[in-house]
């Protein structure tokens, strides 16, 4: 994908090609089978009803896991029938409300991507919260017009195999090509935003220092790097498939798609310093057909059960404080979301980037020609 557009959503679905005996999805699949998940308690008569309703996600092993812990249950239980895409994209949120032709109830998006596009017009419905439970939903996780559902990580992944047992840790490490040798990848600026947070970071900014970012010493950074990263991805599924093929020793990737390359077998691990602290919302296009059902489904995602299932398929925090209770021990120590790790990341700063992000996209793409 080449195509750049200011309103593009962070990700999009693109298959994962096969990783020796096993693909990642198939190896998602095998490990799901084997998960025991908490059963979901009754819901409340509000959230049940009937017809419709459409959920656009992002694809890949993330909307496999949300299937079974979101999508399915909500449909046997609520009476409401759930019909779900691939393709979450805030542009096609732009084009179907300027159309009136809404074709989506929910989508899966990012706070800053939802506060972004409302500054060029009124795109989304505001969240109906009398339905949800913010007795066990802090505050940062909700806003007027989005509520996150998922805590994730942008980190480092590397091959194992690739600098004879050194192990890189930190951006400065991704940046030292003299240390540790190879191609790499990072994300550009496509539905996502530059990675300009590792680009400071490696120059020698504290992580408790990177915002407000120093754009210009962020391309500074990246002017170091530029000759050895081999693919600027767009996609999520990307970097995996290049560690799986070894065409890169280094990339940054969401965690969620190493739980599937490493029980593929890969030899890959995360290496979880300086990564970024993120969080996927749900939001609501503006005049959704079934605006009502968008905002029961909203409500049932977000509470305990339906969220500790998630993260008992794969490695993907929550937002609702109870549902640590339903996890297994051993997978809440590898959410990023646990004590342990979430004090090694930096917390995305999700207003910094929708006050900044048409100046930085500006930048890169003539950055990124030169």
């Amino acid at each position: 994908m080449t195509k750049r557009n200011d309103f593009l959503s962070r990700r999009h679905l693109l298959a994962l090609g096969a990783a020796g005996a096993m693909t990642p999805f198939a190896a998602y699949r095998a490990l799901a089978q084997g998960v025991p998940l908490p059963e979901i308690p009754p819901i409340p008569e509000t959230l049940k009803g009937t017809g419709e309703l459409r959920i656009a996600g992002y694809g890949g092993t993330g909307q496999d896991a949300e299937r079974t812990a979101y999508f399915q249950p909500f449909e046997k239980m609520s009476g409401i029938k759930v019909r779900d895409f691939a393709g979450a994209d805030l542009n096609k949120v732009k084009a179907m409300v300027d159309t009136g032709n809404v074709e989506w109830d929910v989508v899966q998006l990012s706070q800053g991507s939802v506060k972004n596009l409302m500054k060029h017009g009124d795109y989304f419905e505001k969240i109906d919260y009398e339905l949800v439970d913010t007795a066990n939903i802090d505050a940062v996780y909700r806003s007027e017009y989005a509520i996150d559902m998922l805590v994730w990580s942008e980190v480092m992944a590397y091959r194992t195999d690739a600098f004879k047992g050194a192990v890189p840790v930190g951006w400065a490490d991704f940046w030292d090509v003299k240390k540790f040798p190879g191609d790499r990848s990072l994300d550009g600026a496509g539905p996502g935003n530059p990675e300009l947070e590792f680009a400071v970071m490696a120059a020698g900014v504290a992580p408790d220092k990177v915002y407000p970012i120093d754009i210009d010493k962020a391309f500074a950074s990246y002017d170091k790097i530029k000759a050895s990263v081999v693919k600027w991805w767009e996609t999520g599924a990307v970097p995996v498939q290049m560690l799986t093929d070894k065409e890169v020793v280094l990339t940054s990737v969401w965690n969620g798609r190493m739980a599937a390359l490493q029980a593929a077998g890969v030899p890959a691990a995360i290496s979880w310093d300086q990564g970024l602290l993120k969080r996927d919302a749900w939001a609501v296009p503006k005049n959704s057909p079934n605006k009502a059902n968008a905002m029961k489904f909203i409500a049932f995602s977000t509470m305990a059960v339906p969220q500790a299932r998630v993260s008992s398929l794969i490695p993907y925090g929550s937002v609702n404080s109870k549902s640590a209770a339903f996890v297994a021990p051993k997978q809440l120590a590898l959410l990023p979301s646990s004590p342990d790790i979430k004090s090694r990341l930096v917390p995305y700063d999700y207003s910094w980037w929708s006050e900044h992000r048409d100046e930085v996209v500006a930048r890169w793409n003539k950055w990124i020609l030169a």
